[in-house]
């Protein structure tokens, strides 16, 4: 009886130690186990405020596309009205190119008509000099000729 109960001892041992053993095994996994559900409760904390700031950033994103869109759309009406306008004074100062070179040569066209005016009235007032001259040589000739011989004033009047 003693081996036996020895050998009942031994196997309650044996036994017992394997219920600590799966119980250590039990405890260990339902602590890996609350471990992990802690961290999937800390995880959906920073999950939610993670999807909270993507929303804030996706939302400011689409409001800075719209912002930038309208500035652009905005700038671009700017830019074909400044365009419009350029086109205009260019099409102007071409006008007044053309009228200003109508303007140079009717300018021109008196400059040569003034010169040629001014060239017949220097011919003229040399003309009229030379004649004034011979006039009034003649008529130095005539006062010296009628100092010696008087004559009526009518031939004198006729021959001048």
């Amino acid at each position: 009886l003693g081996g036996y109960v020895r050998e009942f001892e031994s196997r309650v041992r044996q036994d017992m130690d394997e219920i600590y053993t799966r119980l250590d095994d039990v405890q260990t996994k339902r602590q890996l186990l609350a471990g992990r559900l802690n961290m999937l409760f800390r995880d959906r904390r920073a999950h939610t405020y993670t999807r909270l700031l993507m929303e804030a950033e996706a939302r400011m994103s689409r409001e800075a596309w719209t912002r930038a869109t309208y500035a652009s759309d905005l700038f671009y009406g700017e830019v074909i009205s400044l365009h419009t306008t350029v086109l205009g004074q260019i099409s102007e100062i071409r006008e007044l190119q053309a009228a200003n070179r109508r303007r140079t040569t009717v300018i021109l066209e008196l400059l040569r008509l003034e010169h040629r005016r001014s060239m017949k009235t220097s011919e003229s007032r040399t003309t009229l000099q030379g004649q004034i001259t011979t006039l009034q040589g003649q008529g130095q000739q005539g006062l010296a000729r009628d100092s010696t011989h008087p004559e009526p004033l009518e031939e004198a009047g006729g021959s001048v």
